[in-house]
């Protein structure tokens, strides 16, 4: 299964290539994926290394940015939880028809492998879920404004599942951590979008140091068949993503 990566939505949008249900429009989406639609899905991922500590502490803010102008910012913090790790993430973000508001927490073992992710959204309806993950199963609860709660499961083929949600830019530094930089080349990851409801895959290739600035960072392309996001980082840090096809971009302070 190929996934999408997802563009600005309130920017001009252009025609969506895939199935969201009205209630989960965000206000802005940069560059998450959006694979197409399924029911249970086995997909493949690459195989996990040993739980070594992989993920490290990490706190900031982001700016989303598209055309160069500011339309939302995101605070996050990634720290260690007990013998798992926990990553936050609240982001606000600026349209026409006023802001919203996303967060996500997300809890995982050291090598990246999620054990439990709630996010919830406040536009256009509020909305809501909780993802327990069991090996390669995740059970998926929605909550959406004015209706039942409505409940689903993805199998994988692997428990190493990156969690790269709509409009939580810093889980593309857990991705930046799941990445095996050592071996490099193109590495394969199962992805769930949990906003969407969707699942997926995505490739990850490192394109080595790139100047950035007066800065020299790691460049990571992450790729589907029709589009791709350039992830910028300072040793474990995500300073920057850009997706040039939306002209948009994710800046840390």
């Amino acid at each position: 299964m190929n996934p999408k990566l997802m563009s600005p939505r309130s920017w001009s949008v252009p025609r969506v290539a895939f199935f969201i249900p009205p209630v989960l429009f965000a206000a802005v989406i940069i560059p998450s994926t959006a694979p197409s639609r399924a029911g249970r899905s086995s997909l493949m991922s690459t195989p996990s290394r040993p739980a070594a500590s992989l993920i490290v502490a990490d706190k900031g803010k982001l700016r989303i940015l598209v055309n160069g102008q500011q339309v939302g910012k995101e605070e996050f913090e990634i720290s260690p939880s007990g013998s798992n790790w926990m990553a936050k993430g609240t982001a606000e973000i600026q349209s026409p028809q006023g802001n919203s508001h996303v967060n996500g927490t997300l809890e995982l073992m050291p090598d990246g492998t999620p054990i439990h992710y709630q996010w919830s959204t406040d536009a256009p309806k509020k909305a809501s879920a909780v993802i327990a993950f069991n090996g390669p199963k995740a059970d998926i609860e929605l909550r959406l404004e004015g209706a039942r709660p409505y409940n689903q499961q993805f199998t994988f083929n692997s428990p190493l599942v990156v969690i790269l949600d709509n409009n939580l830019y810093h889980q593309y530094a857990i991705l930046g951590r799941i990445y095996d930089w050592d071996k490099k080349g193109v590495q394969t990851f199962s992805v769930l979008v949990p906003q969407e409801n969707t699942p997926g895959s995505i490739t990850v290739e490192s394109l080595g140091k790139q100047p950035v600035g007066s800065a020299q960072l790691e460049e990571l392309r992450v790729k589907t068949e029709d589009n791709e996001i350039d992830a910028f980082f300072d040793g474990p840090k995500l300073m920057r993503l850009v997706a040039p096809a939306a002209n948009a971009e994710i800046v840390r302070e």
